[in-house]
């Protein structure tokens, strides 16, 4: 298996834009891999024996293309660690030759670039308006050709993820986002095979805490571990009790400090096995392994573990970024469908946040295939990493995530957390929170859609609606002026902090048992 600092096993490529930290991120990976770093800019400006700013200045763009082109195609052929100018993606077949590689976008977005490069000598960014023309023209170029996307990058992010990269790049398909907030940074990738890179985490021995349905069909995926504790299986498991059993299991298997835990399962393992890293002896590494649809789409990013009490969800709980995240799709192969459809209602949250693209896509999903479902779980997993990087805490803009979700937790908690798999809870909680935003045609498509994966549309009549608006009182994050809620009028246009009087949410509710 390979270890932290091997080299890459073909050509890893830095792109981005003008400002993006390219350069320094290829300088910082290399260094903890072993290999030589190729910057692209700085071989034109070896050849013709002068800076680019000057090159463009005496010889013309086009000239500054020209060799830009063969320098960059060289490169490739090469080997190792490119980092290509900002424009070199603009030729065809650069980007023909980037087909063969594993590309890292350096992502930054205008305001951030602009604030490096003004006042710089670079050609292309003296005018505001004509740079964010170009920097809105290349950014989808980019996108389509990426394997990786780092954030911020620079030396300290290259070397912290060379060696996730260079495992990344040895997998077929493998796609990778990198996560960065106050508390910690980490991979995202998505592959078949991912499991194999947990080798090249820091951390000593691994302990798995795995569901017993995982373990049963996807075990075959684990990689040799010190032990394995089976835990959770349901919401209902997911309690004080079980994370006690859980870490006396890790003492009394010897788990130390230099340790790590890996969750192996879906949502309900990935809180507890999190909850119990962030616990055991004041915190260990935890690395999430999802196997679920909502797991792999959204419960295992963003470093929020908990267990539940009977008055409420995810009342006892901590914030413990994973190391990792690594989510082979293909363990979806084995979910019942009413699992992998309770999945779905996390990446319809998801892209209705997002809007765009994503949005386009997920709506028009007719049937849940496993096999199609990566792309899907790599885009919900960027959305959610992004929102994540902004307000690791939930004090803003991070409360996007609990669309549906405020209704959702309630009739969970009304109902015994028996009744309903956390998806389909949300799924009602969606048409409330739409309801409540006042996006009748929204809300009916939304409800064509659920019913579209057999998903609910009604709320159980024996579930009590007084039950609800009960438990929502105790909503964990009520504070001293209420429940805040997240409305959505159109997709991709979220309101978090919305103050709603009671009558108005027991309107919502009761709606949904007559829908």
């Amino acid at each position: 298996m390979a270890s932290i600092g091997d080299p890459p096993a073909g050509v890893i490529v830095f792109i981005g834009f003008m400002g993006a930290g390219k350069t320094r991120a290829a300088k910082g990976a290399a260094s903890v891999l072993g290999v030589e770093a190729v910057d692209v800019d700085a071989e034109i400006e070896r050849e013709l024996g002068k800076p680019v700013a000057e090159i463009f200045k005496s010889e013309g763009e086009a000239r500054f293309r020209e060799t830009e082109e063969r320098h960059a195609l060289s490169a490739l052929a090469g080997g190792g660690l490119v980092s290509l100018g900002g424009g070199a993606v603009e030729s065809k077949r650069v980007r023909d030759a980037l087909g063969d590689c594993f590309v890292v976008w350096c992502r930054i977005t205008e305001e951030a670039a602009w604030t490096r490069c003004s006042g710089t000598d670079r050609p292309l960014a003296r005018d505001r308006a004509a740079f964010a023309r170009l920097h809105e023209a290349r950014e989808p170029v980019y996108e389509s050709l990426a394997d990786a996307v780092l954030t911020d990058a620079g030396e300290q992010v290259g070397r912290l993820a060379a060696p996730w990269l260079a495992g990344a790049a040895a997998l077929p398909g493998a796609r990778l986002a990198w996560a960065s907030s106050e508390s910690g940074e980490y991979p995202a990738i998505v592959a078949e095979g991912a499991l194999d890179l947990l080798a090249r985490s820091s951390s000593g021995r691994w302990f798995c805490i795995a569901d017993p349905g995982a373990l049963e069909h996807q075990g075959a995926r684990l990689p040799a571990v010190a032990g394995t504790i089976e835990a959770g299986g349901g919401e209902s498991l997911k309690t004080m009790a079980e994370a006690e059993r859980v870490l006396r299991s890790l003492a009394q298997a010897g788990a130390r400090r230099d340790d790590g835990v890996l969750a192996f399962g879906g949502g309900v393992v990935g809180d507890l096995a999190g909850f119990c890293a962030a616990s055991y002896q004041r915190g260990v590494p935890v690395v999430q392994a999802p196997t679920t649809l909502v797991a792999q789409v959204d419960s295992a990013y963003g470093g929020k573990t908990g267990v539940d009490l009977p008055e409420a969800k995810n009342y006892v709980g901590a914030y413990h970024m994973p190391q990792a995240v690594l989510v082979e799709p293909g363990a979806l192969s084995t979910l019942p469908p009413e699992e992998l459809a309770a999945g779905f209602t996390e990446a319809l949250k998801t892209a209705l946040i997002a809007g765009g693209s994503l949005w386009e896509r997920v709506r028009a999903i007719e049937s849940l295939d496993p096999s199609t479902l990566a792309d899907v779980v790599f885009d919900c997993a960027r959305t959610k990493i992004d929102v994540v990087a902004s307000d690791e805490r939930d004090a803003g803009w991070r409360q996007v995530l609990n669309l549906g979700h405020t209704v959702g937790h309630a009739i969970e908690a009304a109902s015994g957390y028996g009744r309903y798999r956390h998806g389909e809870a949300v799924a009602l909680g969606l048409l409330a929170a739409l309801r409540l935003s006042g996006a009748g045609e929204l809300r009916g498509e939304v409800g064509e859609i659920l019913a579209r994966h057999g998903l609910p549309v009604e709320l159980d009549p024996c579930i009590d609606p007084e039950a609800i608006t009960g438990a929502l009182a105790l909503d964990k994050k009520a504070d001293a002026e209420g429940i805040s809620f997240v409305l959505l009028e159109r997709p991709g246009e979220p309101i978090i902090g919305a103050r709603l009087g009671g009558d108005i949410v027991r309107d919502a509710v009761d709606e949904l048992r007559s829908s």
